[in-house]
């Protein structure tokens, strides 16, 4: 029952965040505009309650509990937590918009469908490594993918020179652009080690229950690096930009989350 209330706090502090950053955003002329402290503040306050809630499910004495839903709250917790910390000294607290109501679907879901898939306490450090890696570089590059999408409304918006509520309160476009190769290059950096820690430390990576997440985190590796590339070398932004991360983004997602579907729900049928 305590679990479920902390839940729902956490969800509810979630929404009322998502509340406040979209009023700043649409409603941007009103006579009263909640400030950004406060859309922070409730964001930080479901932030609390929902690290509380993966402490008590996920960390146990008989090791972690990483099944499917609880593993889907982990990464919505870290995409939250390193939106909240940049949105301290950077103008990303927008891609709250989405991510904020997404960690709150977790929540429920991890309340409503817990189930239990153990890392054992006694597991080697390189694996517990891997592991932490790979959470850090899928979800700096989901809040890459969220940038992107904005950044295509945004580009929508203004090549139709309609410039609404909503785009008017983003930050300007090449500042939108630059955050979002920031949130690339980063989760690039940390999608290489967390491969490298793989190859290096993992017995086989191409086991036959890791060889299609190994081959399609290998093929994000590369979308990411070649554009990384492209755009140092040939300039690449807008809507070529936005492509290829939405592509890196999805591949990614279906080398981590199709790899539990797979084993967690299809595989034990």
């Amino acid at each position: 029952m305590t679990h479920i209330l902390l839940s729902a706090s956490a969800v509810l502090f979630y929404l009322a965040a998502t509340s406040v950053i979209g009023l700043r955003l649409f409603r941007p002329n009103e006579t009263w505009v909640p400030s950004r402290d406060l859309a922070l503040s409730l964001g930080f306050a479901g932030l609390i309650l929902h690290t509380w809630l993966l402490w008590n499910s996920i960390f146990s004495q008989v090791g972690l509990n990483l099944a499917f839903f609880n593993a889907l709250a982990l990464t919505s917790w870290t995409v939250i937590t390193l939106l909240l910390v940049s949105s301290l000294t950077k103008p990303v607290e927008n891609l709250g918009l989405i991510l904020l109501p997404v960690a709150a679907v977790t929540l429920v879901l991890e309340s409503a469908f817990g189930e239990v898939a153990f890392l054992s306490a006694t597991a080697s450090w390189p694996l517990k490594l891997h592991v932490l890696l790979s959470m850090l570089a899928y979800s700096l590059l989901t809040l890459a993918a969220v940038q992107a999408i904005l950044l295509a409304i945004q580009d929508n918006h203004l090549r139709n020179r309609h410039a609404s509520s909503f785009v008017r309160g983003l930050p300007p476009l090449q500042t939108m652009e630059s955050l979002l190769f920031e949130m690339i290059a980063a989760g690039f950096v940390l999608l290489t080690l967390a491969l490298l820690s793989g190859f290096a430390f993992l017995q086989n990576m191409f086991a036959q229950h890791l060889v299609h997440k190994t081959v399609l985190s290998t093929l994000a590796w590369v979308v990411f690096g070649s554009l990384l590339l492209g755009r140092f070398r040939y300039g690449w932004r807008g809507r070529t930009a936005i492509t290829w991360t939405l592509s890196g983004f999805l591949i990614l997602i279906l080398a981590y989350f199709g790899s539990k579907i797979v084993i967690e729900f299809i595989l034990p049928r």
